[in-house]
């Protein structure tokens, strides 16, 4: 593990702790991946409000389907177990969640067909960095907008982010997969 001080939610500048207050208050601590991005407290603070504007723009399914894909395919477990806990509490089924955490789109049982597109364009800019997503990208917008389509290509975007820092750092998921113990 690199060694950088974790600085806990009491020791955050104020207003960095009124953006995040809701989420520590969600899951019951300051994450690891909080802790290390507050030795950067103006750009966490963006970090957050453009996760949060993503969030308010996008549904849940969508903004849940990402994050899955996304912290499934690049191995982020520590977020991906955040975004279990998440999708269950927003009610969203284990069914679904698995077929999610499956990264097989086009034989998903429990996805819509929207769905199956977001999926489809999340993986393919993951495995090429866009420069094969253009046809996944056009198939998402003949289902959707476009504001919804840049939004998912944002929120793809900042989970890939985290993703590369989270692996980078090591870090550990702090609590249980709610679907049961698996890497």
């Amino acid at each position: 593990m690199i060694d950088i001080p974790r600085i806990p939610y009491d020791a955050l500048p104020e207003k960095l702790q009124q953006e995040l207050g809701a989420k520590v208050k969600r899951l019951g601590y300051l994450g690891e991946f909080f802790q290390i991005a507050a030795h950067q407290p103006e750009a966490l603070y963006h970090f957050n409000r453009f996760t949060e504007t993503l969030k308010e723009a996008l549904p849940n399914n969508l903004v849940e389907l990402l994050a899955l894909t996304l912290s499934t395919w690049s191995e982020n477990f520590y977020e991906r177990v955040q975004h279990e806990r998440l999708a269950l509490k927003l009610g969203f089924s284990e069914a679904w969640i698995r077929d999610v955490e499956n990264l097989s789109p086009n034989v998903a049982t429990q996805l819509d067909a929207t769905e199956r597109a977001a999926q489809n364009l999340a993986l393919s800019m993951a495995r090429t960095q866009g420069r094969g997503a253009r046809l996944d990208a056009e198939a998402f917008l003949s289902l959707t907008d476009k504001e919804t389509l840049v939004g998912v290509m944002l929120t793809i975007g900042r989970y890939l982010a985290h993703s590369a820092i989270c692996n980078t750092m090591q870090f550990k998921p702090p609590v249980p997969s709610p679907l049961g113990d698996r890497a």
